[in-house]
C-alpha cells in the first residue's frame, strides 16, 4: 500500500539529543510541569519531544506560591479569540538547533520543514460535543448517589461557565446543577467518561496510564472492556490526545508502503506492527497518550484531532499540494466498525485501507475535521445556509462521529497558511536572519458559539538529507536495499590505496522530527467592548537564568518587543511565570521565581522608569481582569508595575488590593507579587511608547524593554 509522503517527519527514539526545537512564546513545556530541577523529570509525560531534557518552560503559577498539586493554581494563558471581522493576533516564537532553509548564499545543509498546529476543546469538558451530558455528583445517601446533569453555562462569581471547574487537589473538577450557582448553591462532581479526555496539563509528572484491550483477538473486546479500560486513565496525568486515539494508534496496522530504512519494527500484542511502530520508533515506546505514526508524517492520511495554522515548507513550490492535503481542508477515512455482540460503533480497527475494510465488515468512512460544531442547525439546507464571511458550514461525519452515519453541522477550518521554512544557520540554537527568533503571527479562530476553549499548540521541525529521495518507499526497505544504513564503512580512494572511514549514521535519524507542545492556554470569547477592533498580544518569554543557566531556554523578554499598530488597535498585556525554577539559577529576588512587571522609560537607552509622566497617560482601558470600572493612569500604572499585587492606589476604590493598604504591602522585587499577569486591554493615542521590567532589566546581564509604536 504505497504512499508518496510529501513531507517526511520522523523521530528518534533511544540516542543522546544534541539538537532541538523550543517554543518560547507562548512558553513550551519540553514535557516540564512544575520541576525544580534543571532536568525535565519524565521525557514521556505528554509527548515525544527528541529535545535536550534541559528545555522547556514551566507551568505558570497563579500566585506567589507553587501550584503544587492544585490544578485550580496553575494559570493558563487567556487570549480573546478573534472577532467575527477583526483578528486576534499572537506571536508564536521558537528556535531551533539544526539549521533550516537557504539564505540563498547556497549554503542550505538540511532540508527542513515546519508543522504548526492547535487543539481544542470547550473548557471544562472532554469532548467537542456540547449536547453530551454531564453528571453532577452528590453525596451519598443511605448508599446511593445522588446525581444531577450539569446546568450549562451557570455563574459562578460572576462569571459564566460553559464546563467543568478544577477542583483543587483532588485533581477532579465540579460544576452546578443550576443556572446560578451564586443564588442558588447548588453542585456535583463532575462525572462522564468524556471528562477523562479533558486537556489538561495534570499535577503530575508521570505518563497518562493505558492498558491495551485484554482479548486473545484483535477485534475480541466488547464495549464493556474498553470502556473499564478507559476508567483507570487519571485525572491528575495530563492529557492532549484522548485515550480512544491512542487505541486508534495501537490497534490499527501501520502503513506498509513506508520507507523503513534498515530497522526491525516490532509488532503489538496481536503480532502485527501497528501505527504506534514506525522507522523512528520501532520499538513502540509510548509518550502520553501520542500515535507515533501520525506525530511522524505529513500529511497523515487518516482523521488526526490536530487543526493546521501553518505550513513552513523547504520548497515553496509545494505549498498548493500541502494545503490540498491538509486535514482542514480535505476529509479522510477510517475503517468503522461494531464492537463484538453489538451496534455500538467501536472507535478503533485493525484496518487502514479501503479493501481490508470493506473485507472485514467495515465500512470505509469519510471523516471531517471542525473548528466546532454547530448542533443548532440539523438540515444540511440549514447548516450550509449558515456560511457568513466569517465561517463556512458544512455537512459531513465528524471525526469524532459518535456512530459513524450521522452527519452533523461542523464549522469549517480555514485553510493553513504555508510559505517558505525561516533561514537559521546550522548548530545554533539562536536567532535568524535580521536577529530575530524564528516566529509566525497566527491569527486566533473565531468560534461562532463564543464558547470558552482549552487548547493546546504544537510545533515539530523535520531535518532530512538530501542521501535519498523524498518519495523513498517500502521497494527500498531492508538493508540491501536501503540507500542508507546504519554506521557505514566507506573508504576514498587515490593511487590505487584505500582509506577507510565509518560513518556516524543512524538510519532511525535520517528524516527526523524534533517537537515541541504549549501547556494548555484558554481562548476566550471577546466581550462588547472587544468586538471590532485588531488585538495585539504582548506576552513575556524566558525564564530564571543567566544565557547558560537559562540554556537551551532564553533570558527574560517581551514578545513582541518591538510591536506596531494603530489608534485603532488594542493590544492585550499579559504574562506568566513559574515559583519552582531551579533555585541555583541566577537572578534577581527570591530563589527559583519568574516575576515581570511593566513600567514606562523615556527610551531604550534608559534604565530607569519615568516617575513625571507613564504611557499610561495616552492609554484608554478597554478591559481588564479585575473589572474595576474606569480606573485611572495612576491606578494602572501601579496594577502594572506590581504584576497584579496592587489594584489601585486609594483603598476606598479597591480595598484590599490599594497601594496605601498598610496592612498589605509588596516587596520591591516582586517577591510576593503574583507570578502571572491576567491583563489588561489597552487602546494607545498615536505615539511611540517604550516600557521595561525593573526585576530582570539588569544592565550588562539581560535586557527586558519593549517599545509599542501606534499610528
Amino acid at each position: 500500500m504505497p504512499f508518496l509522503i510529501l513531507l517526511i517527519l520522523a523521530v528518534l527514539a533511544f540516542v543522546h539529543v544534541e539538537g532541538d526545537i523550543y517554543f518560547h512564546n507562548p512558553r513550551g513545556s519540553n514535557n516540564r510541569l512544575n520541576e525544580k530541577t534543571d532536568n525535565r523529570q519524565n521525557a514521556n509525560r505528554v509527548f515525544d519531544s527528541q529535545n535536550n531534557n534541559k528545555g522547556g518552560y514551566n507551568i505558570g503559577d497563579k500566585q506567589s506560591i507553587p501550584s503544587a498539586r492544585r490544578e485550580d493554581n496553575q494559570y493558563q494563558m487567556k487570549y480573546f479569540q478573534s472577532g467575527r471581522v477583526e483578528k486576534t493576533k499572537l506571536t508564536l516564537e521558537w528556535t531551533n538547533q539544526h539549521g533550516c532553509g537557504n539564505n540563498n548564499n547556497g549554503d542550505q545543509r538540511n532540508y527542513c520543514n515546519h508543522i504548526i498546529q492547535y487543539m481544542c476543546q470547550p473548557q471544562g469538558r472532554g469532548s467537542n460535543n456540547p449536547n453530551d451530558e454531564i453528571l453532577g455528583e452528590q453525596k451519598r445517601r443511605r448508599g446511593r448517589v445522588l446525581s444531577a446533569p450539569c446546568k450549562f453555562p451557570f455563574r459562578y462569581k460572576g462569571k459564566m461557565y460553559n464546563g467543568c471547574i478544577p477542583a483543587g487537589a483532588v485533581g477532579g473538577s465540579w460544576c452546578a446543577t443550576t443556572s446560578n450557582y451564586d443564588v442558588d448553591k447548588k453542585r456535583g462532581y463532575c462525572k462522564s467518561h468524556s471528562l477523562k479526555d479533558r486537556i489538561r496539563d495534570g499535577v503530575l509528572t508521570s505518563t497518562q496510564l493505558y492498558k491495551t484491550p485484554r482479548s486473545r483477538r484483535f477485534n475480541g473486546e466488547n464495549y464493556a472492556a474498553a470502556l473499564g479500560r478507559k476508567k483507570s486513565s487519571s485525572n491528575r496525568r495530563a492529557i492532549h490526545e484522548g485515550y480512544e486515539w491512542y487505541d486508534k494508534c495501537y490497534m490499527r496496522a501501520r502503513n506498509n508502503g513506508l520507507f523503513a530504512a534498515d530497522q526491525k519494527l516490532k509488532t503489538n500484542k496481536y503480532k502485527y506492527s501497528s501505527a504506534i511502530h514506525t522507522r523512528q520508533n520501532p520499538g513502540g515506546t509510548r509518550r502520553g497518550l501520542e500515535c507515533p505514526e501520525e506525530r511522524d508524517y505529513y500529511p497523515y492520511w487518516h482523521p488526526t484531532p490536530w487543526k493546521d495554522i501553518a505550513i513552513l515548507a523547504d520548497d515553496k513550490s509545494r505549498c498548493s499540494d500541502l494545503v490540498r492535503k491538509s486535514f482542514n481542508t480535505k476529509p479522510y477515512h477510517e475503517c468503522i466498525e461494531s464492537f463484538i455482540g453489538s451496534a455500538r460503533k467501536k472507535h478503533y480497527s485493525k484496518w487502514n485501507n479501503r479493501v481490508q475494510c470493506t473485507a472485514n465488515g467495515g465500512r470505509w468512512t469519510e471523516l471531517h475535521n471542525f473548528l466546532e460544531k454547530a448542533p443548532g442547525f440539523t438540515t444540511q439546507a440549514a447548516c450550509e445556509g449558515a456560511t457568513n464571511p466569517s465561517n463556512k458550514y458544512i455537512w459531513g461525519i465528524p471525526y469524532d462521529t459518535k456512530d459513524g452515519n450521522s452527519k452533523e453541522c461542523l464549522v469549517a477550518l480555514e485553510e493553513p497558511a504555508c510559505k517558505q521554512s525561516p533561514w537559521t544557520r546550522s548548530n545554533h540554537l539562536g536567532n535568524g536572519q535580521g536577529g530575530s527568533a524564528s516566529n509566525f503571527t497566527w491569527n486566533l479562530p473565531y468560534f461562532p458559539s463564543e464558547t470558552p476553549m482549552t487548547c493546546v499548540l504544537r510545533i515539530r521541525y523535520n531535518i532530512s538529507t538530501g542521501d535519498f529521495s523524498k518519495s523513498t518507499d517500502s521497494k527500498s526497505n531492508g538493508k540491501k536495499r536501503s540507500p542508507v544504513t546504519q554506521d557505514p564503512k566507506v573508504y576514498l580512494s587515490s593511487q590505487g590505496k584505500r582509506l577507510h572511514l565509518q560513518l556516524a549514521l543512524n538510519t532511525n535519524q535520517y528524516g527526523r522530527t524534533f517537537q515541541d507542545r504549549s501547556h494548555t492556554f484558554v481562548l476566550q470569547p471577546r466581550p462588547n467592548a472587544l468586538k471590532f477592533s485588531t488585538i495585539y498580544n504582548l506576552n513575556v518569554r524566558g525564564k530564571r537564568g543567566n544565557i547558560v543557566q537559562a540554556y537551551p531556554a532564553v533570558e527574560y523578554d517581551f514578545v513582541p518587543n518591538n510591536l506596531k499598530m494603530t489608534q485603532y488597535d488594542m493590544v492585550h498585556i499579559q504574562w506568566t511565570g513559574s515559583n519552582t525554577n531551579n533555585a541555583g539559577a541566577e537572578g534577581e529576588g527570591k530563589a527559583g521565581t519568574d516575576r515581570s512587571n511593566l513600567v514606562s522609560i523615556d527610551n531604550l537607552m534608559k534604565n530607569y522608569p519615568n516617575n513625571k509622566t507613564s504611557m499610561l497617560t495616552n492609554a484608554q482601558v478597554m478591559w481588564i481582569y479585575h473589572n474595576v470600572d474606569s480606573i485611572s493612569a495612576a491606578d494602572l500604572t501601579m496594577n502594572l508595575a506590581s504584576s497584579g499585587f496592587y489594584r489601585c492606589i486609594n483603598q476606598g476604590k479597591c480595598q484590599t488590593y490599594a497601594l496605601d493598604n498598610k496592612r498589605r504591602k509588596m516587596q520591591d522585587q516582586l517577591n510576593n507579587a503574583p507570578a502571572s499577569f491576567e491583563g489588561v486591554v489597552l487602546r494607545f493615542k498615536k505615539g511611540t511608547y517604550n516600557y521595561m521590567c525593573t526585576r530582570n532589566n539588569n544592565f550588562t546581564n539581560r535586557n527586558q524593554k519593549g517599545t509599542i509604536t501606534v499610528n
